[in-house]
């Protein structure tokens, strides 16, 4: 029987150079295709943080041909990212704006990058299993509702001084007035591709799903821009300006910044934290979507990001991270190896190098549109109602850090997010000796393991339990009792089904029991539970 489950498995990918002989083809189809995504979202992301917009294209590069080559996934593309965005563009504000501003925020880049090797070395790599996920979506939201925010009024081709310096609530409320002050060919440019980028997804015909929509965007953009003659007769704002790639890559990074230790020290946390958050999870998503179901090593991949990040801020560049909506694309079009990475990379520098003026043909309301239509996933109305259907509470984490995110900073929005959690957990009898660890007893008898948690299953202990858990060898029958629970969260149940999944992937039998006790605290498979006898 095992000999054939063996035989059914897929035969997996060569790495390395044999690698790259055996899987060329869709490798480098896939990284095409990537490329083509990953350009003008990198020059938008760049502009929307402040940065000169080559460096976002120098962090593609970077994140394409250096860190695939160390990487621990397999499948992810590494890149500037749209969730970074209000954390750079706070750090060159703080910092002073500007030049000076771009130089001092790359200081505080370059030691988080080094933070974040310093995660990979010390095994941090489950860094991500300490966070409760309705804070971290709450966190993702606020971020998609900043972006949307900020890229309104480039959407409307507004002149940037009556929009600079507003935070997100004042950009909100200044709409009609960027109305008003519209510039009207780039209104009709940017909102034309934020349809093509909401309306064409529901298109049905294959062929044209084929399309990556970024390029399809920019086929229409930028004959547009040509035909409203934005060269000759609109504002320089209107489209990207790129300048010497080559000449713009020297050492740019100033740590001057630590004059000002409060604003460095908290930058430096937030780049190293968030930026490492958002890539393992970007990680363990691709791994689900993985056909060959291969396991990435997070400890390495962080140690990559961190040497990516760290390279990259010496130059000038943004922070990376592995990019979920690319790496998605990139598992959908067919990759099989790292080298997909590599060949996006690759692709990129080409064309910066042979096509520049064709690159700063683009309008700038193009590239807003590309970026809106990632905020409004990141804050879709259907993620509130996801979470609502979790659980009350779990909305009320998800408001909390989305308030004091868009009030305050993202360090602030998911340490609220995560205290209100903790409270609820304490509220619902959770014992305080169990917050951060839980009593586990494993035992196994033949083919047979029994694991046993007491007092709590919850967020903040679950990093312990998940250690004990991965110490059980595949192949064997284990069975978890949450019996002795008072409670179990969502962020453990959801946890325990992937690690069930997974068990079960390799061969094994993993079942879950001892609940019948505890009450959901909705009709959501994967609701928190607390024991009512």
């Amino acid at each position: 029987m095992q000999t054939n489950h063996n035989m059914n498995k897929p035969v997996m990918p060569k790495d390395g150079w044999e690698g790259l002989k055996e899987n060329f083809s869709s490798d480098a189809i896939s990284g095409f295709i990537v490329f083509l995504l990953a350009l003008p979202l990198s020059l938008g992301i760049a502009k929307a943080s402040d940065f000169p917009p080559l460096m976002g294209v120098l962090t593609a590069i970077i994140g394409g041909i250096v860190v695939s080559m160390i990487a621990g996934s397999r499948l992810t593309i590494k890149g500037p990212a749209a969730g970074l965005i209000v954390i750079v563009a706070g750090a060159v504000s703080e910092f002073g704006g500007g030049e000076t501003g771009w130089h001092l925020a790359l200081g505080a880049m370059v030691v988080a990058g080094i933070i974040q090797i310093g995660f990979g070395l010390l095994k941090l790599g489950k860094l991500s299993d300490f966070f409760p996920l309705s804070a971290i979506h709450g966190m993702l939201a606020a971020i998609g509702l900043i972006i949307i925010a900020k890229q309104i009024p480039v959407l409307l081709g507004v002149d940037p001084k009556m929009s600079a310096g507003k935070d997100p609530l004042e950009l909100i409320a200044e709409i009609p007035h960027f109305v008003g002050a519209l510039n009207p060919y780039a209104a009709v440019i940017g909102v034309l591709s934020l349809c093509i980028l909401l309306l064409m997804p529901m298109v049905k015909n294959t062929t044209i799903k084929k399309i990556p929509l970024p390029l399809l965007v920019l086929v229409i953009a930028i004959p547009l821009a040509i035909y409203f003659q934005f060269k000759q007769s609109q504002p320089a704002y209107l489209m990207v300006k790129l300048g010497d790639f080559l000449g713009s890559i020297h050492y740019n990074a100033s740590f001057d910044g630590w004059q000002h230790p409060g604003i460095f020290i908290k930058y430096v946390i937030m780049f190293a934290l968030v930026g490492s958050l958002e890539s393992l999870l970007t990680v363990k998503a691709i791994d689900m979507l993985d056909p060959y179901k291969r396991k990435s090593d997070t400890n390495k991949d962080l140690i990559a990001v961190g040497v990516g990040n760290t390279l990259a801020a010496f130059l000038g560049g943004l922070p990376m991270i592995s990019e979920v909506a690319r790496s998605s694309a990139n598992v959908n079009n067919g990759a099989k190896t790292r080298w997909a990475n590599f060949f996006h990379g690759a692709f990129i520098l080409i064309f910066v190098l042979l096509a520049t003026p064709l690159i700063e043909m683009i309008p700038n309301a193009a590239l807003a549109a590309m970026l809106i239509t990632v905020g409004i996933k990141l804050a879709h109305p259907k993620e509130f109602v996801q979470t609502f259907k979790i659980g009350k509470e779990q909305l009320a984490i998800f408001l909390v850090t989305i308030f004091f995110t868009l009030f305050e900073d993202l360090l602030v929005g998911i340490a609220a997010g995560i205290l209100l959690k903790i409270l609820l957990h304490l509220f619902r009898r959770a014992p305080v000796s169990a917050l951060f660890k839980a009593p586990i007893e494993v035992s196994f008898e033949g083919d047979e393991y029994l694991v046993t948690i007491s007092k709590a299953a919850i967020f903040s202990n679950f990093i312990g339990i998940k250690n004990r858990l991965h110490e059980i060898p595949p192949g064997f029958n284990v069975t978890v009792d949450l019996q002795n629970t008072r409670f179990v969260d969502h962020s453990v149940m959801e946890n325990l089904h992937h690690i069930q999944h997974d068990y079960e992937h390799s061969g094994g039998r993993f079942q879950i029991i001892g609940l019948d006790n505890h009450k959901p605290v909705s009709n959501h498979t994967l609701a928190s539970r607390k024991r009512v006898k």
